[in-house]
C-alpha cells in the first residue's frame, strides 16, 4: 500500500480526551483521606487568637500532625524506599538553605513555617474554612500535572480496544531485553515498547502515542523513532510500528514527515486498520 502523508495530516484528531480526562477524583479523594486526620487536628489553627499556643496545643498532643503541610503550598514530595519524604530544599527569611523537614522540628519552627509562606494569614483571619477543603482543591490542582500520562494512557487503551475489536492479540509493555538480538541491536539503549503483536512472519514492536499540541516533545520523538526504527527493521523478523494521532503534529510537520519517509509503518487512529489487514493476513501465532 503506497503511504500518503497529506492523507496521514488530515486523519489526525483534535483530541482524545474525555471528560473523565481532566480530572481524577478517585485518586484526589484518596489523597485527601490519607491526611485527614492531620488536617482535622490542624482546623484548630483556624480562627487562632494566639497562634502559637495552637500550634503548641496540637504539638503536644501529637506533633506528627504537621507533617502534611507540605501540601498545604502545593508541594508533594515524592518518599524512599522507606517511607520518608525525599529532601526538598528551601531557603530560610535569613538566607540559608535548609531542609523543609527542618521546619516541622519544633513549635517555634513550624510558626516560622506558618509566617514565611502566608499561611498564617490565611488561618488566624479565618480566609480558609476548612483544610480538607482546602487541599481537595490543591489535590485537584496538582493533579492536572498527570494530564499528559493520562492522555498517553488514553491511546494506548484506544489502541488496545481496536486491536481488540479485530481479534488481535499483543502483550503490553515488553522490554527490548526480551530479545538478545534486538538488545545487541540498540546498543546500550534500553526500550519498552507498548504493544509487541506476533504473526507468522515476524514480530511487531509498537509504540503509541498521542499530541494535541506542539513543543519540544513530538520533534524528540519524531527524532527518535527516526534512529530507532532502522536498528530494529535490521534485525530478521523484527519491525518497529509508530501508532500517534493528534493535532499537535502540525505543528512539528517537517519532523513528522521527515520520520514518515524513515519509518515504514506509521499509523494514526483512522488508517490502523492497515496495519490490521497485514496482520490478519500473516496470520497471528
Amino acid at each position: 500500500m503506497v503511504k500518503d502523508f497529506n492523507k496521514f495530516m488530515s486523519q489526525l484528531q483534535e483530541t482524545n480526551q474525555t471528560l473523565d480526562f481532566f480530572c481524577d477524583f478517585t485518586k484526589i479523594e484518596e489523597n485527601v483521606e490519607d491526611i485527614k486526620l492531620s488536617l482535622c487536628m490542624l482546623n484548630s489553627l483556624i480562627g487562632a487568637v494566639d497562634l502559637h499556643k495552637a500550634v503548641e496545643t496540637i504539638w503536644k498532643r501529637d506533633k506528627s500532625a504537621f507533617q502534611v503541610l507540605d501540601i498545604l503550598i502545593a508541594v508533594r514530595r515524592k518518599r524512599t524506599k522507606k517511607g520518608k519524604k525525599k529532601r526538598k530544599a528551601v531557603v530560610t527569611s535569613l538566607g540559608s538553605i535548609v531542609n523543609m523537614d527542618d521546619y516541622y522540628t519544633s513549635v517555634d519552627s513550624v510558626v516560622s513555617f506558618l509566617n514565611e509562606t502566608g499561611l498564617s494569614d490565611l488561618l488566624v483571619n479565618s480566609k480558609i474554612k476548612d483544610l480538607v477543603d482546602y487541599v481537595f482543591g490543591i489535590e485537584t490542582g496538582l493533579d492536572s500535572n498527570a494530564r499528559k500520562n493520562r492522555s498517553g494512557h488514553i491511546m494506548e487503551n484506544k489502541v488496545r480496544e481496536i486491536l481488540e475489536k479485530h481479534d488481535v492479540y499483543c502483550r503490553s509493555e515488553v522490554y527490548s531485553s526480551e530479545w538478545p538480538e534486538i538488545t545487541k541491536a540498540l546498543g546500550t539503549d534500553k526500550k519498552r515498547f507498548d504493544f509487541v503483536i506476533k504473526t507468522r512472519v515476524k514480530t511487531y514492536l509498537l509504540e503509541v502515542n498521542f499530541y494535541s499540541d506542539g513543543g519540544s516533545k513530538p520533534n524528540e520523538v519524531a527524532r527518535a523513532y527516526s534512529e530507532l526504527a532502522p536498528k530494529i527493521n535490521k534485525v530478521p523478523g523484527f519491525e518497529f510500528v509508530w501508532i500517534t494521532d493528534g493535532i499537535g503534529w502540525s505543528k512539528a510537520k517537517n519532523k513528522i514527515e521527515e520520520a514518515y519517509s524513515i519509518v515504514p509503518k506509521v499509523y494514526n487512529l483512522t488508517d490502523i486498520v492497515d496495519f490490521v489487514d497485514i496482520i490478519k493476513q500473516e496470520g497471528l501465532l
